[in-house]
């Protein structure tokens, strides 16, 4: 199953939307940075409602990102918040989940012309301890300057060769129409979408439901192929 991951999440009806729709993750921006910021009281208003309505089975883990923010900061949001998970999308160093009171999504820009060897060897270095607290790649493209939430699209035949090797989430440039390619190219851990499912800045429950949809049809798709045909 690939996991989705509905980010940048403001308002409670979106955040129920992408629950009933199957997402696995709402990801809600914690940096008053982002032209997606979500106050702290609007956090606990979803993840209250989640929790509200729906069982551990079928509620999403709410995500809180952040960029650059001092852990103290960061645990004293998850605890007010009740938040699931951190995603760290600055520029903190791979240890820094060890600081972190929740599993942590580790965002990674990657630039296009990225040497896959290099790739590879970081990912092989860093990421075992990640995954023992349960922890995360996510894999975006790299933007001079701006932190995720780009609609910028990630290398893919890149990220193939890294999600062969590891669970990762892919991010960027992800829309309802090309994420089941994405999903048959890459074979990801996960997705993650923003801007692929908004409508003039605001999500859009249609957009939320038919990205689900799509990755759900592509899983689908992947299990009925014959042996060795992907």
């Amino acid at each position: 199953m690939t996991r989705v991951k509905i980010c940048g999440v403001r308002a409670v009806e979106h955040a129920l939307v992408a629950a009933e729709a199957g997402a696995q993750y709402v990801g809600v921006i914690c940096w008053p940075g982002s032209k997606r910021y979500a106050p702290p009281e609007r956090v606990r208003e979803i993840t209250n409602a989640l929790r509200a309505g729906f069982d551990y089975q079928r509620r999403p883990l709410v995500t809180g990102v952040f960029v650059n923010e001092p852990a103290p900061n960061i645990n004293a949001l998850v605890r007010d918040c009740a938040l699931d998970c951190v995603q760290l999308s600055g520029d903190e160093p791979w240890d820094a989940f060890q600081a972190i009171d929740a599993p942590v999504l580790k965002a990674l820009r990657v630039p296009s012309d990225r040497a896959e060897a290099g790739l590879l060897t970081e990912l092989a270095r860093e990421t075992p301890a990640l995954h023992q607290r349960a922890g995360r790649v996510l894999m975006e493209a790299l933007v001079t300057g701006q932190y995720g939430g780009t609609g910028q699209t990630a290398n893919w035949n890149l990220a193939a060769a890294a999600a062969r090797r590891f669970p990762l989430l892919l991010s960027g440039g992800l829309k309802p129409d090309n994420v089941a390619a994405a999903v048959r190219t890459v074979r990801p851990w996960g997705v993650d979408v923003a801007s692929g499912v908004e409508t003039d800045g605001v999500q859009d429950p249609g957009k939320i439901r038919a990205f689900i949809h799509a990755v759900q049809q592509a899983d689908a798709a992947a299990r009925v192929l014959p042996a060795g045909v992907r």
